[in-house]
């Protein structure tokens, strides 16, 4: 594979990811209430809730991610699945990209459990196109991505989880980058630049790396404040965990182009 294809390869499969997470934006900002004034026993009531509900985020999350892993490792198991699944990487892209508006569009309409459901059915099909993305680099460095990237994802999860600094206006900074470097990388499928490559994968991980503290200092909020009702708080923690997902996923293929190594 040329240096030019590559690049065009990987600009495909990260645009999808990236425009995936794009669509998920749709939970909307809350002040964090902690920075409120409320008595120490409302406090106490309400930092459990919020607790409660994380582990319920952070738990379907690490569901998702672990389903993806297993995929990934069936398709890099089998040279038949393999060329399979390869054969029909781009049907496979765009269909998670149907799947991720979908599921982010009509969430609110659907029930907690449907709701798991096709969670957990993009997180397989997004194992599949994953399976073939890392089969490209080299075991080690693929490794070494995964745990920059569960290192650093771990370290903005806390802060985002602790600081009582409103981040919602770095998030609104955030999402406009996302779309930017949306834009930047189906220009390069194109163009097929090795330095905005380079420069788009950097970007791009400090990008997802600053939206994982966003991202759980919003959901916190959301425990914080409480819900209506059981469906409404099934309902936010699957989109919170599909919103941590495809953090996690963008971060490790942004830090994956930057230092996997090619087999």
């Amino acid at each position: 594979m040329s240096e030019q294809e590559w690049i065009r390869q990987q600009s495909r499969q990260q645009a999808a990811q990236t425009a995936g997470r794009s669509a998920t934006d749709s939970a909307g900002a809350v002040t964090p209430p902690w920075a409120k004034e409320v008595s120490r026993e409302e406090h106490a009531g309400r930092s459990a809730l919020a607790a409660t509900f994380l582990t319920q985020v952070f738990g379907w999350m690490a569901a998702g991610l672990a389903l993806s892993g297993g995929v990934a490792a069936w398709v890099m198991s089998s040279q038949e699945v393999f060329n399979q699944v390869a054969g029909l990487y781009l049907p496979l892209v765009i269909g998670e990209l149907v799947m991720v508006i979908a599921l982010s569009a009509m969430l609110h309409k659907m029930s907690a459990a449907t709701a798991a459901a096709m969670f957990l059915a993009y997180a397989a099909l997004n194992g599949l196109t994953l399976g073939v993305v890392v089969t490209l680099y080299t075991g080690a460095s693929v490794a070494r991505a995964f745990f920059i990237t569960a290192g650093s994802f771990g370290a903005m999860a806390a802060f985002g989880a602790i600081t009582r600094r409103d981040l919602s206006p770095v998030g609104a900074f955030l999402g406009i980058g996302v779309f930017a470097i949306l834009i930047a990388m189906v220009v390069n499928i194109f163009v097929a630049s090795s330095a905005l490559d380079w420069a788009v994968s950097v970007l791009g991980a400090l990008i997802f790396a600053g939206l994982t503290a966003v991202d759980v200092q919003r959901f916190k909020s959301l425990g914080y404040t409480g819900f209506s009702t059981t469906r409404e708080a099934g309902q936010m923690a699957i989109r919170g965990a599909l919103n941590l997902y495809l953090d996690f996923i963008n971060m490790f293929l942004f830090l994956l182009r930057i230092f996997g190594d090619r087999r």
